[in-house]
């Protein structure tokens, strides 16, 4: 079980890394192909954007195939992708590839969430997706720095090192991992919107999306302009704001491999109650830090309980309906990616017109009361479904 444990977490460090890996090169890649600041985001944009759409296509399909070869097929894809990356030659064969790119994740990283239930025994689930998990966190962490010290031997270095990196995993997966094919006589049933239809058809369902949605857009807000706030508060130059945010990298880091733990000692609704009550009350209070050791402690502390929550989340997510999860990790996917969307939107607006990031910090702090109110409410984390609800899940 622990190679299993290993592979997913590398999977997503791998993506994690591929993801925050052009932020600190972003300046040489303008410069390289010659196109204007408000251009040169398109490279982050593009790949955002290929990951987030086609990961409401990619899981719906998944869940009728081997999830094993899609795995593969989304690695192998992502790998080359990637490396391709390096060899571009202009900026919009740069914005294709990392398109790509994020087509690739979009069919790799949700199969990661939706394998964990299929190949680990159920009482270790939770320490897994925390394990997983805690690899995109340390990829947050580590991402700037790999990006930074490897773009110092060239630019195109960093993507064909992820690259063939990734071709390595995609082999370790392809040895390592059991066929996990449909359950008999759903392989091929349903299109893509009938699989949605079912899944929604639940009201724990709808609910639990809600609150992952308003979990993601008060997290989100508030670190979308994190960076701007430490520079306009603590006249930090860029080097120091990638430190802290290193630092908030490691909290997420430390606080994922914590879930199965906490859930064990408490539950899993108090757990997520006093988690999410504790980010209600940091949020609104960070602005107000006196001191950047101070804020930076308050920063770490809110990403760990960061990391401790939503792991948590997901694995109630994918334990709704076990014959499309995913379609689960997929639409979980999209919804992080469309509130971090919005979120950064949002931030721009509230830091601008309506105080500064102490607007942010209480927009926040509104989001999650009203994230945990959903989860409550809506019944995502009861342990068990009554004969009712699985008779009207089966039958939708």
């Amino acid at each position: 079980m622990r190679r299993y444990t290993a592979l997913f977490f590398l999977i997503m460090f791998m993506i994690g890394t591929d993801t925050f890996l052009i932020s600190p090169m972003l300046p040489t890649l303008q410069a390289e192909f010659g196109v204007s600041t408000e251009a040169a985001g398109w490279m982050l944009g593009a790949y955002t954007l290929g990951s987030a759409v086609f990961a409401l296509i990619a899981g719906p399909l998944s869940d009728g195939w081997n999830r094993r070869t899609v795995l593969l097929g989304g690695l192998l894809g992502f790998s080359l992708s990637t490396f391709l990356c390096g060899s571009a030659e202009g900026f919009w064969t740069m914005c294709l590839f990392r398109f790509l790119a994020g087509i690739s994740a979009a069919f790799t990283a949700p199969q990661v969430w939706a394998s964990i239930p299929s190949v680990m025994p159920p009482a270790r689930i939770s320490k897994t997706m925390g394990i997983a998990f805690a690899g995109l966190a340390a990829s947050q962490a580590l991402g700037v720095p790999i990006g930074s010290w490897l773009a110092a031997a060239g630019w195109s270095v960093p993507f064909r090192a992820v690259g063939a990196a990734s071709l390595l995993l995609a082999a370790a997966a392809y040895a390592l991992l059991p066929d996990m094919k449909p359950a008999a006589g759903k392989g091929g049933a349903g299109s893509i919107l009938g699989r949605y239809r079912t899944l929604l058809a639940s009201g724990r369902a709808r609910s639990g999306f809600l609150g992952y949605l308003l979990l993601h857009l008060g997290s989100g807000t508030a670190f979308a302009f994190a960076g701007k706030w430490l520079a306009d508060r603590f006249a930090l130059p860029i080097g120091q704001i990638g430190t802290v945010l290193m630092v908030l990298g490691i909290g997420t880091l430390l606080g994922s491999l914590l879930p199965a733990y906490a859930v064990r000692r408490l539950g899993r609704i108090p757990t997520m109650a006093a988690g999410m009550g504790l980010l209600i009350v940091l949020y609104p209070l960070l602005p107000y830090g006196p001191g950047l050791p101070l804020v930076t402690a308050g920063y770490l502390l809110i990403f760990a309980v960061l990391g401790v929550l939503f792991p948590i989340v997901m694995e109630a997510l994918t334990s709704l309906n076990a014959s499309v999860r995913g379609t689960i990790s997929s639409l979980a996917n999209s919804t992080m990616n469309g509130a971090n969307t919005v979120g950064a939107w949002a931030a721009g607006l509230l830091y601008v017109r309506f105080g500064g990031y102490a607007s942010i910090g209480l927009f926040a702090a509104v989001c999650l009361a009203l994230s945990l109110g959903t989860f409550l409410l809506g019944g995502l984390f009861r342990e068990r479904e009554t004969g009712a609800e699985r008779e009207a899940a089966a039958a939708s």
